[in-house]
């Protein structure tokens, strides 16, 4: 429940800071007091859209929050969020914050860390249920009754286990279309397939093959200066001439005189040994280029061979991805495409045989999901009736209809096929008879006004008493009710305070007289700024509000006021 609201630079509330009890809280005061902005607040504080003008005038920043207290089913949801995020301080009590810009950005915090604007959001769909005066408008939008439906039938496994289901039929659907696009185009993308992968396949690129070649093809095109070099370098080691010998007889004299040295003096010993190796190396040098020599080959047809190759290899490159890697994952990617086409129509046939196995399985979770909810409405419809009769619409009938439309697509049931989402087949709409021999018609062509907010009335009631959110918020719910009936409206909601704590902004004092806390806002004027004040009412002051509520205060009206009062006190205390 909440305890603690602070409201600071909230378009006309300069500093509130309000401690809520348990029970019916009740707010009055003048149009344009404030109530109802005291109420946007909380409602940004659990994830509402916040904007400009929420900041009040020249002012840096809105500052809204408010402290919880958990005690009751919500608790092991919330608790469960919070630890998932790191956010659990104090398993008894969540603070929640959110500060708006003038420029419209705003912060949100949980128990003082920043967060998402979507976790106030989960967190305030188990903390509080917030019902704006334009929130009747709910019942006269279709899409929105099987939501209000579900969330009295409590056919959460039912309905979790259809959309695993749907989810698996979803996506099965999307393959199956995917493969079927596939075939549809399958001629011309397999002619070009084809040539792709034969054009590739011809040629046979090998990994790092253009570069091998490269090699090749330079050795080739200067095969005589590469003779030339390996000959005069071989004449060189081991040929001399008439004026120089041969590098390695002089060099073979040079270590007869080292190994001379090396006899007498001992130190020189590692200098001859080290000229006997170089000697050595000199050696396989020789016999290395010989077979060089031998390798070298003067052949115009090879080159020719190899050039042809080369353009080859950069043509696929050029079409295929720029190196011989990517061209030959190309060719692969081809032939697993051209296998996946020819394949195509056996996987379809096995989508096709998994695709009714699921529909049926998905038509029979569709009924039992439906039964659920049948069963529910006759409920509901039993319960909405009453609450009806107790806000003087004795003879006001109410039921809910169900219907299911043909497609060919869709689930299997009774020999049809019916159109099915993610909410499963059921079509719905809340039916009423206001008066009798009317016959039941659609709720948004019959309702008037005060009809439909007693239908929200009733039905908030019923569905309030299958929530597990602890706190209710109702922003003039009795518009369009009378006084007459007003005594029946605060009873009602002073019975669902016993189970929630029950906000309400009314300007009905048989309604307020009900309530456990009575706060006045009031509009003020200071240093030529408006501001907001509220205040606690009790016993004389509260006696007045009522009687300023039922008009110009005076005897009769304070009497009034003084019944009023008595009466809601002598339903309370029975």
């Amino acid at each position: 429940m909440l305890k603690e609201l602070r409201i600071q630079n909230f378009a006309i509330i300069d500093k509130l800071e309000l401690t809520f009890d348990k029970g019916l809280v009740i707010l009055t005061g003048e149009t344009g007091a404030g109530k109802s902005i005291i109420l946007d607040a909380v409602e940004i504080l659990v994830g509402g859209r916040a904007d400009s003008t929420m900041v009040r005038a020249n002012s840096t920043r809105a500052i809204v929050e408010g402290t919880f207290k958990l005690e009751g089913k919500e608790r092991a949801n919330i608790h469960t969020i919070l630890k998932n995020e790191d956010l659990l301080d104090d398993e008894d009590y969540l603070t929640i914050s959110r500060e708006v810009k003038p420029e419209g950005r705003s912060v949100a915090r949980v128990n003082g860390r920043t967060v998402s604007v979507g976790m106030l959001k989960s967190l305030g769909g188990y903390l509080i249920d917030i019902h704006g005066q334009s929130g009747h408008l709910s019942l006269l939008d279709t899409r929105a009754h099987l939501s209000l439906l579900d969330r009295y039938s409590a056919s959460d496994s039912a309905l979790n286990s259809y959309r695993t289901t749907y989810k698996e039929l979803t996506s099965l659907r999307t393959e199956l279309d995917e493969l079927q696009k596939l075939q549809k185009d399958a001629q011309n993308r397999v002619e070009l397939l084809s040539y792709q992968a034969e054009e590739i396949e011809s040629v046979n690129p090998l990994p790092e093959e253009d570069e091998i070649l490269k090699e090749e093809r330079d050795r080739l095109a200067n095969a005589e200066s590469l003779a030339s070099h390996a000959q005069e370098t071989l004449a060189l080691l081991d040929e001399g001439n008439r004026e120089t010998p041969p590098v390695t007889d002089s060099f073979g004299e040079a270590i007869t005189h080292l190994a001379a040295l090396a006899k007498i003096d001992s130190s020189q010993a590692p200098i001859h040994a080290s000229a006997e190796l170089i000697l050595e190396n000199l050696g396989d040098i020789s016999r290395d280029l010989r077979v060089y020599l031998e390798k070298v080959e003067f052949n115009p047809s090879r080159l020719e061979e190899v050039e042809d190759r080369l353009d080859l290899l950069q043509n696929l490159k050029r079409k295929y991805g720029g190196s011989i890697e990517a061209v030959i994952e190309f060719g692969a990617n081809a032939s697993h495409e051209l296998e996946s086409i020819s394949t195509a129509s056996v996987r379809r046939d096995e989508l096709e045989k998994e695709e009714q196995i699921l529909l049926k399985k998905l038509a029979t979770q569709g009924e039992k999901l439906s039964k659920l909810r049948k069963a529910a409405a006759k409920k509901m419809s039993a319960g909405i009736v009453a609450e009806l009769a107790d806000l003087r619409m004795e003879k006001a009938k109410f039921a809910v209809a169900f219907k299911a439309i043909p497609d060919k697509r869709g689930l299997p049931l009774n020999g049809e096929h019916v159109a099915f989402d993610k909410n499963g087949f059921d079509q719905v709409e809340f039916m009423l008879e206001p008066n009798p021999g009317e016959g039941l018609k659609p709720l948004v062509k019959v309702a008037s006004g005060g009809e439909t907010s007693r239908m929200m009335l009733a039905l908030k009631n019923i569905l309030a008493q299958a929530d597990e959110v602890p706190s209710l918020i109702f922003d003039e719910i009795d518009q369009g009710i009378g006084g007459r009936i007003g005594m029946v409206v605060g009873e009602k909601l002073w019975r669902l305070a016993r189970t929630h704590q029950v906000f309400c902004v009314t300007h009905l004092p048989q309604l307020a007289a009900f309530g456990d806390q009575h706060l006045k806002v009031e509009k003020l004027l200071k240093d030529g700024r408006t501001l907001t004040h509220v205040g606690a009412l009790k016993k004389d002051a509260r006696l007045l509000e009522l009687a300023q509520m039922l008009g110009s205060v005076g005897e009769g009206t304070l009497r009034s006021a003084h019944e009023i009062l008595q009466a809601a006190q002598e339903v309370s205390a029975a």
